[in-house]
């Protein structure tokens, strides 16, 4: 009998032990839901790498959302602690009038991470040779087809019009579609778009982000029910990311790409190092978590030209900044 009782308890005592910390504090399990798996989001990954979210007593638990939507869906239901994503589902949740709205906490990156891809070497690529082509834009409503549609209309170029940008191709599956289609171009993300490159499938002719500029386009967030019941773990979490922002700032390509790779097992060093590399040179990651006024309204001004709200919600209806702030200052 004792036999038995001591076999019964064992797996629970070794779980015990799996869940402590080596200074005896229980890792408490944080489960982040993105909006896909990309080196846009480094430094983020080196955050985990490097063991910062550890000191703070976090496991990071990664699940792959496949769409913004699907992501905010996540944090809606209660399925995910944490959402990365874009910052325009914020802004529609808000704007539906729900009573436990998603909040952004801390933003990741200010610029769009995604790149033009076509089927044939252009090194003379202008935005305007797109007129009359067909472009795999991604969801509508989502940050990559309204930037998109923004760099369009700087270019005199209008969906519908003169340009086609298809809109009913899942995210995750924009590749596969561009490659056994008859489409033009696409807008893909990082290290997809170099790996398809590399393999000679499709060449990147353009910075999706470098063209449209500066933007809150990727954020983390939660629910405000949520942050009221547990500020100090925003904090924390802000705190952890704060570090991994600070370290990506100084760490050349092959570093990050070295300290990341256990993120991508299918993509070499070498790959990730250049990713890392183009992601540097178009200045993408923000140097801290903390979301500007003037950035929201950037967003805002792209997210109605496409059409998509007539109005906006204030700014501090959407975001709450005072856990990002306290963690730059270290308080």
């Amino acid at each position: 009998m004792k036999r038995i009782l001591a076999l019964f308890i064992l797996p629970f005592f070794l779980l015990s032990l799996a869940c402590c910390a080596s200074g005896g504090e229980t890792i408490r399990t944080v489960r982040v839901n993105e909006v896909t798996h990309s080196v846009f989001y480094a430094p983020f990954y080196a955050a985990i790498a490097l063991g910062y979210f550890e000191e703070e007593g976090f496991r990071i638990e990664l699940i792959n959302g496949g769409g913004s939507d699907k992501s905010m869906t996540a944090v809606l239901t209660g399925d995910a602690d944490v959402g990365l994503m874009g910052p325009e589902t914020a802004v529609y949740v808000t704007g539906e009038g729900k009573s436990d709205p998603v909040m952004v906490i801390g933003q990741l990156t200010k610029r769009d991470g995604s790149f033009l891809m076509g089927k044939a070497p252009d090194p003379d690529f202008t935005f305007e040779k797109l007129a009359g082509k067909s472009v795999i834009g991604g969801r509508s409503g989502g940050m990559p087809q309204m930037t998109l549609t923004h760099v369009l209309k700087e270019h005199g170029l209008v969906n519908g019009e003169n340009v086609t940008v298809r809109t009913d191709v899942q995210f995750d599956l924009m590749g596969g579609a561009f490659l056994s289609g008859s489409d033009d171009y696409v807008t893909m993300f990082e290290p997809a778009a170099s790996a398809m490159e590399l393999a000679g499938e499709a060449v990147i002719v353009a910075s999706v982000g470098e063209a449209a500029g500066e933007v809150p386009y990727t954020c983390f967030m939660m629910k405000q029910s949520r942050l009221q019941e547990d500020p100090a773990f925003a904090e924390a979490f802000l705190r952890a990311l704060y570090k991994g922002q600070q370290w990506i700032a100084e760490a050349d390509p092959d570093t990050i790409a070295s300290v990341i790779s256990p993120e991508f097992p299918d993509s070499d060093e070498a790959l990730l190092s250049r990713v890392a590399a183009r992601y540097r040179e178009i200045e993408v990651w923000s140097a801290d978590p903390v979301m500007r006024e003037e950035a929201y309204d950037s967003l805002i001004e792209i997210i109605t030209e496409a059409g998509v709200i007539d109005s906006a919600p204030a700014f501090a209806s959407v975001v709450e900044n005072r856990y990002a702030e306290a963690a730059v200052a270290g308080k």
